[in-house]
């Protein structure tokens, strides 16, 4: 019996070793700063975010990258509903975008202890697509955002718990120089939850994100 195809993003995080580096976890968030500006930190403020309409608060979740790919999103949103055309250069940029916030949040969430590249590069944490070769389902575009509001709600508490077990996980990190396997496990769990969802807002998908950890 076949059983269910994957789905087609998925989030690879190497385990990291048993010795942990103290340094760079107790000024993680310093370090990360510059990715931050470019990718965003950990949220979906394009979905759900809170406060001004601004620009400033966009990118504060996004990044300036990112809010390059809201906006080319909202693009594709006008051209798949009217046209079915989704533009490959606009495809190409959204990945680019993706690929460099996996690895920029796998460092920032402790997965992690190497550097990030700046741009495309091999990474212990790497994302990866499966875009079928289908056209996009135009109601399903259509409705977006409306479709993704139990994952907004679902991600709320997933990076509520999120946030503790970080915490957790520095203090650990910082006194014994090792991370639980389970806090580990979870985080890179929540990552994968976050970047599906962040896939399917910005149309790269129509797969119905699952609501897992897995």
């Amino acid at each position: 019996m076949i059983g269910p195809m994957p789905y087609p993003v998925s989030v690879r995080v190497e385990p990291v070793a048993a010795d942990r580096d103290r340094l760079t976890t107790a000024f993680r968030l310093v370090l990360a700063i510059p990715h931050l500006l470019l990718v965003g930190s950990v949220g979906f403020g394009f979905a759900v975010h809170s406060g001004s309409n601004s620009v400033s608060s966009f990118s504060g979740e996004t990044g300036l990258l990112g809010f390059v790919a809201i906006a080319l999103a909202i693009v594709s949103w006008f051209t798949i509903v009217i046209s079915g055309e989704h533009y490959t250069p606009i495809r190409r940029y959204t990945r680019f975008y993706l690929r460099w916030r996996v690895r920029s949040l796998a460092y920032l969430m402790l997965l992690t202890d190497r550097y990030p590249p700046f741009g495309d590069e091999t990474y212990p944490a790497a994302l990866t697509f499966d875009e079928r070769d289908t056209p996009h389902d135009r109601v399903s575009v259509g409705f977006r955002l409306f479709l993704a509001i139990p994952h907004f709600i679902a991600l709320f508490f997933v990076m509520c718990a999120w946030w503790v077990t970080t915490v957790i996980s520095w203090f650990l990190i910082l006194i014994t120089a090792e991370q639980p396997d389970g806090l580990h496990t979870f985080g890179v769990g929540a990552l994968r939850w976050l970047v599906r969802v962040e896939a399917y807002m910005l149309l790269l998908i129509d797969d119905y994100p699952p609501f897992s950890l897995d």
